[in-house]
């Protein structure tokens, strides 16, 4: 199954076989992982190349068509007015920094945004949310601590009228879960579109025109066997392909009408 992956990989990550024109910004730590591997092959598959952005990289967001904000360490809890817990907890505070100019750079220009666990949880933050530090038991009831990307440990209901809705083919689904935090506060101009069995928010989206969706899972790991979770990537990609032809039209359109 490895040697699968990596040969798929491979071909996929030979630039000459992507493409042009088409190009997702994915937001990460300084080295990049498999989830990070397996996210720009769920992009390239659906015909968009990748730009990796590590903590502290100046990128131009201009030049994207999308942003990923990727999964890793915890987001600095003085984001949201609190202080750290207890509990042993790792952050990076430059990527905090990074990830804040992104978001606001692509706010700017309307580009579509898809976060996944930290990516998530870090979009809420930037729109004035809070976090839940710690979700471990007692708080959970209903679903298994453990954390583990395979298989499924949790359930996860959907918001029928939301984008991600509209994505599945149910709406109970299985995910994986290996974060220990959760959104507390919702954001300003965002809406829960799914909730796990303890009712902790597992998706979030926008209520305005940008294309914006969080997912606390990871949806990457699900790439070759489950059609509903690589349909997140199509509709990103989509969107962002869409977006980027209306970028183009309304720099374009001065020029056809002088």
């Amino acid at each position: 199954m490895n040697g699968c992956i990596s040969t798929v990989m491979s071909d996929w990550e030979s630039e000459t076989d992507i493409p042009p024109g088409l190009t997702i910004g994915i937001s990460g730590p300084a080295r990049r992982s498999m989830a990070h591997r397996l996210i720009s092959l769920g992009l390239r598959l659906h015909g968009a190349r990748t730009h990796y952005i590590r903590p502290g990289d100046r990128t131009n967001v201009e030049l994207l068509d999308g942003l990923v904000l990727s999964g890793g360490t915890h987001v600095h809890p003085g984001r949201y007015g609190q202080q750290p817990p207890q509990v042993t907890a790792r952050y990076d505070l430059k990527r905090d920094a990074t990830d804040t100019e992104l978001l606001r750079q692509a706010e700017a220009i309307n580009i579509p945004v898809l976060g996944i666990c930290r990516g998530a949880q870090f979009i809420n933050v930037f729109h004035g949310g809070s976090l839940c530090q710690n979700v471990t038991p007692p708080l959970r009831v209903h679903t298994r601590h453990r954390p583990l990307l395979l298989p499924p440990l949790q359930t996860v209901r959907l918001v029928r009228d939301s984008r991600l809705g509209g994505l599945m083919y149910s709406h109970v689904i299985g995910a994986n879960r290996i974060h220990s935090q959760a959104i507390k506060r919702l954001g300003q101009n965002l809406r829960v579109t799914a909730v796990d069995n303890d009712l902790f928010v597992q998706a979030i989206e926008n209520t305005g025109r940008q294309w914006l969706m969080g997912v606390q899972w990871h949806p990457p790991e699900y790439l070759l066997y489950h059609t509903g979770h690589r349909r997140i990537f199509s509709h990103f990609v989509h969107a962002a392909r869409a977006r980027k032809l209306e970028r183009l039209d309304n720099r374009e359109g001065p020029e056809f009408h002088s």
